[in-house]
């Protein structure tokens, strides 16, 4: 089988859910697309690099879609999708928008269900869809407390009620818009009893990334909050793993995050350096079932990762 093909195939396993390693508690490893260290990656349930390609830019956001395509962000404000044969296919580049003179930064992407793209533009304070030919067919307005054209946002998606869960990086807040813009739900971080320290390894509200769960309640990683919380409609915490919770794991910035369909949590660990993990699945009872070390391949800016076996 060419190279090619058998990359591609081995994507398709992935969207199908297939996996060589998994008991009934958890797998004994999974693949994992990330990006860090100068590379976009993809590597095996043994660690080893299977697929890979130059990418200098910081990425915060990832997306395999279902044509086994990938779907990121490079530059500041260039959002690519990447064929298994690393050719873009697609790109678009946001530009300033009319009366902003400032930079562009691209923090969030989505490849949606009808075939647009939705992407989030700092600077320019607003979510955009737009299609193929890169017209924008759909813009919402951000309602920003404090502006920073690297910081408006970071993790934003479109919900199924077509509204937009927006994570505001530097306001520490979660929001979630209408497609007119109105605000309709909001959850604000605090320090959780702890006093704000600075740095990439520090403690503050600046949040990162957040799912909508079946459920209704909303599932947030705090970013520099150091910890993943669960909160219902009103606002309560109602499940949360603490910053030193998990032995012999500290949490530091947290980043990338999902639900899994067994029920699992995997949720990134970044800037907590070499004795902690990079990626860590737990089960809702807090056990840790499986977690990426891998500082061969990635670094300690692991910010997007996507667990590719998800399924198991």
């Amino acid at each position: 089988m060419h190279a090619r093909s058998a990359f591609h195939l081995g994507l398709v396993l992935s969207v199908l859910g297939w996996t060589a390693h998994a008991d009934a508690q958890g797998p004994a490893s999974r693949r994992v697309l990330g990006a860090d260290r100068g590379r976009l990656a993809i590597v095996d349930a043994k660690g080893d690099v299977e697929w890979e390609m130059p990418l200098k830019s910081q990425v915060h956001d990832l997306q395999l879609l279902p044509n086994g395509n990938i779907l990121t962000h490079t530059g500041a404000a260039t959002v690519v999708e990447i064929n298994p044969a690393k050719e873009i296919v697609w790109s678009y580049t946001s530009v300033p928008r009319s009366g902003y003179n400032g930079p562009i930064e691209v923090h969030a992407v989505q490849r949606l269900d009808d075939g647009l793209t939705m992407i989030a533009e700092t600077g320019n304070r607003r979510i955009i869809e737009v299609n193929r030919e890169g017209k924008i067919v759909h813009s919402v307005d951000l309602k920003v407390e404090k502006p920073d054209s690297h910081r408006d946002t970071r993790l934003v998606r479109k919900l199924a009620n077509g509204h937009y869960l927006v994570c505001q990086e530097l306001d520490g807040a979660v929001h979630e818009y209408a497609p007119d813009g109105a605000i309709v739900w909001s959850y604000r971080l605090d320090l959780d009893g702890r006093p704000a320290t600075p740095g990439h390894d520090g403690h503050g509200t600046e949040v990162f990334g957040a799912l909508r769960l079946a459920s209704g309640n909303t599932l947030i990683a705090t970013g520099n909050g150091n910890r993943v919380i669960e909160v219902d409609p009103a606002g309560q915490v109602v499940w949360s793993i603490g910053h030193d919770e998990l032995p012999g794991i500290h949490l530091k910035w947290v980043t990338s995050l999902a639900e899994l369909p067994n029920g699992h949590i995997v949720f990134g660990n970044t800037h907590a350096g070499p004795d902690n993990p990079q990626l860590i699945e737990v089960t809702r009872d807090k056990k840790v079932v499986w977690a990426l070390r891998n500082f061969h391949t990635f670094g300690n800016d692991l910010a997007a990762a996507v667990v590719l076996d998800s399924e198991k």
